[in-house]
């Protein structure tokens, strides 16, 4: 499982013109779903991005977490984030997991990411959406789980 994280001051995610999630100063985590993740990487991943001291501090530090600024989550699925563009010029999406099972992992995910406390808001899986962000910094961060399962990466 893969997320992209990006520090916001605000975002938002519509579909068919409509808002269907709103954050105030937070993350942005948009999360892709490998065919062979499981629930252990979205718990990893959904405490990982609550923790991660990537807030600054009043000295202008990255010293505090999520959890630390009292900030919200925006959590987009986004399988794009699986594609593989080593070969020619299309991507392939054949490591993405298949849509109904991947769903529940975002939303396990979710789960997970909110009994930390956070409060989250979601964007619809499988839809067309429009992701409006205000990144702040800019700060944006990979988190990969599988890496946790080859040893690389300690929580």
């Amino acid at each position: 499982m893969i997320a992209l994280l990006q520090r916001v001051k605000n975002a938002l995610v519509t579909v068919d013109n409509k808002t269907v999630g709103k954050i105030g100063r937070g993350l942005v985590i948009l999360l892709g779903v490998f065919e062979n993740d499981t629930e252990t990487d979205a718990i990893f991943l959904a405490v990982k991005c609550a923790n991660l001291r990537i807030f600054e501090d009043d000295t202008g530090a990255m010293n505090l977490s999520l959890l630390d600024i009292n900030g919200e989550a925006l959590a987009i699925s986004q399988f794009t984030l699986c594609a593989n563009a080593r070969k020619g010029r299309r991507p392939s999406f054949s490591k993405a997991m298949a849509p109904e099972p991947a769903n529940e992992l975002y939303e396990r995910f979710c789960a997970e990411l909110e009994k930390t406390g956070i409060h989250v808001e979601k964007g619809i899986f499988g839809a067309r959406m429009l992701v409006n962000i205000v990144n702040d910094g800019p700060v944006t961060i990979i988190l990969d789980s599988r890496e946790t399962r080859r040893g690389n990466v300690k929580s």
